[in-house]
Order: structure tokens, then C-alpha cells, then sequence
């Protein structure tokens, strides 16, 4: 597995990101516990959370705002990091030890992507872009989401997932793997 979907999920979260105004960052999200601000943080940090499982270190701790500066280029900074440690040799091969278990490192890499783009439809929603996001890369997603979500990771508290929803007849393929991992379309 190459790191294509992700860094098409990064480009499609980027696009999304520089539509973001400051005055948004206090603005509801689909994720009922965040708003615009907190999805962003999120969105970065998730990039750093990526880099440290792949290349084998815990997760860092603390809680830096993102949002209270540029974050288009934070997240730059953060996004190549991730990639980068994905491309490491051997990483998509080897099995990595998470926070949440074991797993080859090319099934973290696409968890990275779903993640990725998933919270790039979230930001999308919330601040009223369009959420018909690179349509070929959320179908591939999406396949790999219904493959890999199984119901006991499920709650109606969304951790980690929420229950599927039910996508509007006629739904992007974004809208509908937005649907499937628990949000209102």
C-alpha cells in the first residue's frame, strides 16, 4: 500500500481548512463534544498522533491551540511528518503497536486517511463549505470503513464511532462515509 489516499485526504482536509475563518472557530461541529476550534486542533494534532504510531513512539501529550494561529500551516507541518513517517522503509509492512492495539502499519495508514478525511467533511460541514469532497478517494474509504467498523465499535456516545445514519437518496460518496461512521448528513 502506497500513501496515496493520505495524502489525498490531506489535500482535501487543506482545501477545507483554508476556507475556515477565524470567526468560525467558535461555531458548532458535527461532533456534538467539539467546536470549529477544538475539530481543528484535533485535525493537526491527529497528523502528530499519526507520525508517532508509525514510527513506534507514544502519542505526545499536551494540548497545543492550533486554531489560535495559522493553522493551514500547522497542519502542513504536521501532515508532512505524517507522510513521511509512513514512507519509512518497512513501516506499511511492520506490525505497530497503538494506543488501541496492534495492527500492520498500511491498516493505521488507511485509518489515518478515513480519519483525516472524515474530520475534513466535519470542519467542511460546520462551516458551511461543500461537503462533495474527492469523490473517487471517499468511496475507497468508505469500502474500507464497512470492511474494517464493526457494530461493538459503536456507541451512541460515538466512541469511537457513532450508529450509522441513514444518507440522503442520491448522496455524495463523502456524505455517505460520513453517514457510516455516525453522523447527520
Amino acid at each position: 500500500m502506497s500513501t496515496e489516499p493520505l495524502e489525498q485526504a490531506i489535500a482535501t482536509t487543506r482545501g477545507v481548512l483554508t476556507g475556515v475563518s477565524k470567526e468560525q472557530l467558535g461555531d458548532a461541529t458535527p461532533c456534538a463534544q467539539w467546536k470549529v476550534s477544538d475539530l481543528i486542533n484535533h485535525i493537526v494534532g491527529g497528523q502528530y498522533f499519526f507520525e508517532a504510531g508509525a514510527i513506534g513512539q507514544p502519542p505526545a501529550g499536551g494540548e497545543t491551540d492550533y486554531s489560535a494561529g495559522d493553522f493551514v500551516a500547522a497542519f502542513d507541518e504536521a501532515a508532512q511528518h505524517s507522510v513521511a513517517a509512513f514512507r519509512a522503509d518497512g513501516v506499511m509492512e511492520k506490525t505497530l503497536t497503538l494506543p488501541f492495539g496492534q495492527m500492520p502499519g498500511a491498516a493505521f495508514c488507511a485509518i489515518a486517511a478515513t480519519d483525516t478525511f472524515t474530520h475534513g467533511w466535519d470542519l467542511a460541514k460546520a462551516t458551511g463549505q461543500d461537503t462533495t469532497l474527492n469523490d473517487e478517494l471517499a468511496a475507497q474509504l468508505l469500502t474500507g470503513a464497512k470492511m474494517f467498523i464493526q457494530p461493538a465499535f459503536r456507541s451512541p456516545e460515538g466512541n469511537p464511532f457513532g450508529p450509522e445514519e441513514q444518507a440522503p437518496e442520491g448522496a455524495s460518496n463523502a456524505d455517505q462515509l460520513a453517514a457510516f461512521l455516525g453522523r447527520k448528513v
